[in-house]
């Protein structure tokens, strides 16, 4: 009889959990309903700089897209356009300051003739990797100085990719010795180009779809891009063999999305945070990509003749020594480059000695038993 009881007891609390949790599922969408009948049906226009070709870091705008829309239930659209379809790459910035979209996908970089100190919001040659950059922008402060300075640009910054480490790019002729830099005419963007041109190289700013023909062309000699993933799609070694690292000036760059800010302000408060996150991920997402992708194409690349070369320790010095002299010499011309650089070289000063004792140790390491490891192959 007492087993019969607690039987029906079992069964009547089985029963009754059942239909509270399928009436706490059921409550969900309901809510959720509830919290965004009102919210606004906006639609934006995002101008990248890049190919669509280019699906790693093109895809970067496409996924911010994608995960707004998901998560808003299709309330907040955003229509990605490649490099060209609106406006070129290179006028990204224009077009978001003066309303013509409401948002780009970027390497802030690009916009260095307008002034020195987009260069912070990027990569500065000889500066930080990745996840020091990271660091810098989320938690050391970079984030606070650059919002300030795009301000007069009338725009808000929030990363969204990086590339991690780039190669140093793709050469005609074996590049030894400073000497055999002078008169290359190299496919380089931002503070880099106005460092090589101290020893002698031509730099060129060239959008991303437009490497290839000019190389092809023999318009320039070398041209740096990414990396081994993007490199071998743009079919840069379809013409140039020599294949160098590492890209010093691009130790860890970053890709922000520039929203106007009379745009983002108009946005409603949970829009902004879910933008935000989809910026995060974004960020996240495209250094894990590459690195995922790069082994595999590196490979193929090799196996198709191209010849990997480190730069020497001699042109690695030299173009240190200019980087330093380009730094303190914009720094006395432009307070803004100033402001941001003295906390910055501070901030990376504190980071390379950090890793220098983990993070450092530890790679080398590995790098030394994977050598090994491979020769015994």
């Amino acid at each position: 009889m007492e087993n019969a009881k607690r039987a029906t007891n079992r069964r009547q609390f089985l029963s009754n959990t059942a239909a509270g949790l399928a009436a706490g599922v059921a409550a969900i969408p309901v809510s959720s309903a509830a919290q965004t009948a009102t919210l606004p049906i906006i639609k934006w226009r995002l101008t990248s700089s890049f190919p669509k070709s280019l699906d790693t870091i093109y895809g970067a705008a496409q996924e911010i897209a994608k995960r707004v829309a998901s998560a808003t239930g299709g309330k907040f659209q955003i229509q990605v356009f490649a490099g060209g379809e609106i406006v070129p790459g290179p006028q990204a910035l224009d077009a978001v300051k003066d309303g013509t979209v409401e948002c780009a996908h970027t390497a802030p970089y690009y916009f260095f003739g307008k002034d020195a100190t987009f260069a912070f919001g990027t990569s500065i040659p000889f500066g930080l990797n990745a996840r020091q950059q990271n660091a810098w922008m989320y938690h050391g402060g970079g984030l606070a100085l650059m919002r300030e300075f795009y301000k007069d640009y009338n725009i808000i910054n929030f990363p969204a990719g990086s590339t991690g480490a780039q190669m140093g790019g793709f050469f005609r002729k074996e590049i030894k010795t400073v000497e055999d830099l002078k008169g290359v005419k190299f496919r380089i963007a931002g503070f880099a180009g106005k460092i090589l041109a101290k020893l002698g190289v031509v730099p060129q700013q060239i959008p991303g779809g437009d490497i290839y023909p000019a190389l092809e062309k023999g318009t320039i000699d070398a041209a740096e891009w990414v990396g081994p993933y993007d490199d071998e799609k743009l079919g840069l070694n379809k013409i140039a063999k020599y294949y160098y690292y590492p890209g010093w000036w691009e130790g860890g760059p970053e890709l922000d999305l520039f929203i106007n800010l009379q745009k983002w302000a108009a946005l409603p408060p949970e829009y902004q945070s879910i933008l935000e996150a989809a910026c995060a991920e974004a960020n996240l997402s495209m250094t894990a990509k590459y690195d995922a992708l790069n082994p595999a194409a590196l490979r193929r690349l090799v196996a198709r003749g191209v010849q990997l070369r480190p730069f020497s320790r001699e042109i690695m010095e030299a173009c240190y020594k200019a980087t330093v002299e380009a730094c303190e010499e914009e720094a006395a011309k432009n307070p803004k480059f100033k402001k941001i650089y003295l906390p910055w070289k501070a901030f990376r000063d504190d980071q390379i000695l950090w890793f220098r004792v983990a993070e450092h140790s530890f790679d080398q390491f590995m790098a030394g038993v994977s050598k090994i490891s491979q020769q015994k192959k």
